[in-house]
């Protein structure tokens, strides 16, 4: 297995993990198969989005039945660790959504690349992987998707895609490269959740 196929199936246990806390955030009895939809659609809803624009078939969770298995344990692991997270994390919905936001991004752009998708478009591939299984996850929620509102959500994930291709000819190891941009949005969501940094409103 390679780096960047084990890199994948963490974010898709990670977004996972997210999806199940929303649910549960949202309600507190909801039964497995309604979290595993939850969990399903949070972590491969952007990724499937992406790969139907780019025509890259078959879908990635269609041909490996991986990434089906690490959303089952990434429901478990949430359902059952959800009383000890609460105690060591103030809000895990917000460190496991923004981690995985960070990972899709850079892990959606680098597959847009690599099928031969322009810089720019990859960019915004990017944050479709990244934020789309949210925005799904948030409207079965019956909530507003939070790419909707003012808090910076996608901003984080463009300039660290931005950066990320800006900075692809440097002589920087693969690894220390993929980590940095990554580092750089997860960083740059919660710095920006702790100081409530919003983006000016335009009004009509």
């Amino acid at each position: 297995m390679n780096i960047i196929y084990l890199t994948d199936l963490l974010g898709t246990g990670v977004f996972a993990v997210s999806g199940t806390l929303a649910a549960l955030h949202k309600k507190k009895d909801h039964d497995l198969l309604t979290l595993f939809i939850f969990a399903f659609v949070t972590a491969v809803g952007g990724g499937t989005l992406r790969d139907v624009i780019i025509q890259a078939y078959p879908v990635v969770w269609i041909s490996d039945a991986n990434y089906l298995v690490v959303i089952t344990a990434g429901v478990v692991l949430a359902v059952a660790c959800r009383r000890w997270w609460l105690g060591i994390l103030r809000r895990p919905l917000l460190v496991f959504d923004t981690l995985g936001t960070g990972i899709f991004t850079i892990m959606g752009l680098e597959k847009a690349l690599h099928a031969g998708v322009n810089a720019w478009a990859a960019v915004l591939l990017g944050i479709v992987s990244a934020l789309f299984g949210g925005v799904i996850r948030d409207t079965l929620a019956n909530e507003v998707p939070l790419v909707f509102e003012r808090q910076l959500y996608a901003t984080p994930c463009l300039i660290g895609a931005i950066v990320y291709v800006l900075t692809r000819p440097l002589p920087i190891p693969a690894a220390v490269h993929f980590l940095g941009a990554v580092g750089l949005i997860t960083g740059f969501r919660l710095l920006a959740v702790r100081k409530g940094w919003t983006l000016p409103a335009i009004r009509s």
